[in-house]
């Protein structure tokens, strides 16, 4: 069964081409000599910094449900190539070690078979469909600082820009202004699994067809796979499903209930205290083969509506009242989400909007898991 509001055509990409970015609100800039100022962590989270600042999501606290998962960073970006002359196994286009500053050259286009090892990634600009904007060539690295607490920040310029870290000769700058700025890494954690040969997918996906297509499937609270009452709920089989869903826009010899959204699948593959940004998805992508070295997957189609899709759901789980912890049916869009909507920071192309998704239903997988009754 293909879900309707997926457009499962691939965008080709004309190499070079420019595109508008995700952070319509946020101007770039490249041009050095300017006053820049560090950003504060809290304030990193809302544009994307290499780790989330905001307040943790729901549950460390039975019952307590502290509140997150109130938006992603206004702009969606990805990671900065290496010397094509560095002699490594990894593609060429493999970014630098996050906290160095420094490397870089001209990308050779991304995407991957199963099982071929990658390097390290760092945080790019992105257009709205998640591709990496080039200029002149070359892939858009933002530029991070470290600040007075020692967390590694966006970097910014007196208007509240966001600043581009500059190429001397084709290589990424070390400073701006004297000011050593570095790239933001990013990590896949549990993901990372997807870097594993084929074989451990295939085993994986034929593991979970097999259940699904025993039984009645439907969904659970926190929009996970059930079938006849038992969630779907493996890493390693979510993720094989996800992958499986994503290139063909269906899993074969399945019936998908109503509600079904895949980014559901990415969220129950990754960890559970972890973030997944358009970084995220698209970098797995690459890795998984859904992009290749010169298409990649088309978000053009997808919406995501946080209000939508979570201001009926409910689920079970401990909430303290007075001193004692009871089970207590609550609403997830206010018990995780504050009842605050997200807003799509893009009018054009979704790759923020299936990355808001999965994030979403990440921090609702947290929140019941930490709350869950036992």
């Amino acid at each position: 069964m293909t879900h309707p509001a997926y457009n499962f055509k691939k965008l080709i990409l004309a190499g070079g081409t420019m595109f508008a970015m995700l952070a319509v609100p946020m101007a770039v800039n490249t041009v050095t000599g300017m006053n820049l100022s560090v950003i504060s962590t809290a304030q990193a989270a809302e544009d994307g910094g290499a780790k989330k600042g905001s307040a943790s999501k729901g549950g460390a606290d039975k019952g307590a449900a502290n509140k997150g998962g109130q938006g992603k960073g206004s702009d969606k970006i990805f990671r900065a190539p290496v010397s094509t002359e560095e002699d490594s196994d990894r593609p060429v286009w493999a970014g630098v070690k996050g906290g160095k500053s420094g490397g870089g050259g001209k990308p050779a286009g991304a995407g991957s078979k199963k099982g071929d090892l990658f390097g390290d990634m760092v945080i790019l600009l992105r257009d709205a469909n998640g591709a990496p904007i080039l200029v002149d060539g070359l892939v858009q690295v933002i530029a991070y600082v470290y600040d007075a607490t020692g967390a590694l920040v966006p970097l910014k310029d007196a208007s509240g820009n966001l600043v581009v870290i500059p190429y001397v000769d084709g290589e990424l700058a070390s400073t701006i202004d004297g000011v050593a700025v570095y790239s933001a890494e990013v990590d896949l954690g549990r993901l990372s699994v997807s870097r594993s040969p084929s074989k451990v997918l295939d085993h994986a996906l034929s593991e979970a067809l097999s259940k699904l297509t025993s039984g009645t499937v439907t969904l659970d609270s926190t929009g996970r796979l059930v079938v006849d009452g038992v969630t779907i709920d493996s890493p390693l089989e979510n993720l094989a499903l996800y992958d499986a869903y994503m290139t063909t826009g269906t899993l074969p010899g399945v019936t998908l209930p109503t509600g079904f959204n895949p980014a559901s699948l990415l969220a129950a593959s990754g960890d559970k205290y972890g973030d997944i940004t358009v970084d995220t998805v698209v970098y797995l992508n690459s890795i998984l083969g859904i992009n290749s070295g010169t298409t990649y997957y088309d978000f053009s189609s997808v919406d995501y509506d946080r209000y939508t899709t979570w201001k009926d759901s409910t689920a079970t789980v401990l909430v303290l009242k007075d001193g004692v912890y009871v089970p207590t049916v609550v609403n997830l869009y206010d018990a995780v989400f504050s009842s605050t909507n997200w807003t799509d920071p893009t009018a054009v192309g979704g790759a923020d909007d299936f990355a808001t998704a999965a994030d979403d239903y990440l921090s609702v997988i947290e929140f019941v898991h930490d709350n869950a009754v036992r």
